[in-house]
């Protein structure tokens, strides 16, 4: 970016450098001023200052931003579904089966590839580096909505509005078993389980469980095999939609990490973990709007649905009584 020359007004108290322009500049982060500082180039006349330089009324400071290092990672042209888009952010339907983030034993093809291709010059770089900015995960399983800061300030926006608990976000999930009641609410402690270090329990908060809050209600039933329900979380605890429901007892179709097993009575049984991201509501960091993005049911979960449905006509049905005789069933030879 091209030099900036900020004043401080005639009567200023000595300050530190680096305060004085984050309240002046709220648009860059305080990493990122600290990055110019440490590049030198944040100057006092003609010398390079340090962040704790004290400052006072009447300096002129000249500062500018180091350009966003290019990302280490490949960028590759991945098909997205682009819900929305403009020079801050974008959310994306994230299909099923999509990595979010690259990592061990992970190929060239997760979101944060297919997101470097597609923004391609349109990142300003966030923590220093031209990257997106993913603020909240979903599971590679997990189809649905998934926001996407392109800046620095849009994601400290974005990020705070998680951590405050301000969005609205809806998901749908295939679970077996028909819940007795129509709605509920959830509020059960999560943490590591102990036994299992890759799955998440409940866990009671003095033995290191985190908040947990789910609302939960049942958009459709397919007889006793299985229901399809809407759950709104308040809090983002990993796995905490699949954690909650099976301490129902509901555990979601295709989820064998939490116990499910092929039901013989169905005659398609579920390619992946039934859930999806539907419904997100937020405030743009920068506009201020309200932006509401809904990701419809996926191809493979609305097949489930089908399939649920027919098997709930099935077992429905009367069944046939035998047919009846018409002669004896003992014939004696003459």
């Amino acid at each position: 970016m091209d030099s900036q020359i900020f004043t401080l007004a005639a009567g200023c108290r000595p300050r530190r450098a680096d305060k004085v322009l984050a309240e002046a500049y709220p648009e860059f982060s305080r990493v990122a001023l600290q990055r110019a500082f440490d590049a030198g180039l944040v100057t006092l006349g003609d010398r390079a200052i340090k962040r704790d330089q004290a400052v006072a009324g009447g300096d002129e400071i000249t500062f500018s931003m180091p350009d966003a290092k290019p990302a280490a990672l490949k960028a590759v042209k991945i098909p997205l579904d682009v819900l929305f888009e403009d020079k801050h952010l974008l959310a994306v339907n994230k299909a099923a089966g999509m990595i979010v983030h690259p990592g061990a034993g992970t190929g060239e093809d997760t979101l944060v590839h297919a997101l470097l291709a597609h923004c391609a010059g349109s990142l300003s770089g966030v923590g220093g580096v031209e990257r997106p900015g993913i603020v909240h995960r979903l599971d590679r399983e997990t189809s649905g909505i998934i926001l996407v800061a392109k800046s620095d300030l849009a994601h400290r926006g974005l990020a705070e509005q998680f951590s405050s608990r301000t969005l609205q976000k809806e998901y749908l999930a295939l679970v077996t078993g028909a819940p007795g009641l129509l709605s509920g609410s959830i509020r059960k402690a999560i943490g590591r389980n102990k036994q299992h270090r890759h799955k998440m329990a409940v866990v009671e908060a003095e033995l290191g469980g985190r908040d947990a809050h789910t609302d939960w209600e049942v958009v459709e039933k397919y007889g006793n095999l299985a229901a399809l329900i809407r759950c709104h979380i308040h809090t983002g605890r990993t796995h905490q939609i699949r954690v909650h429901l099976k301490s129902l007892g509901h555990i979601l179709l295709g989820d064998e990490v939490y116990g499910w097993k092929p039901d013989p009575r169905l005659k398609q049984q579920p390619p992946r973990v039934m859930l999806h991201a539907a419904h997100l509501v937020f405030t743009h960091p920068i506009t201020g709007k309200t932006i509401d993005l809904r990701a419809p049911l996926p191809a493979d979960m609305e097949k489930m649905v089908a399939s649920l449905r027919a098997a709930a006509r099935t077992a429905a049905l009367p069944k046939r009584p035998p047919p009846r005789r018409t002669h004896s069933p003992h014939v004696r030879e003459a």
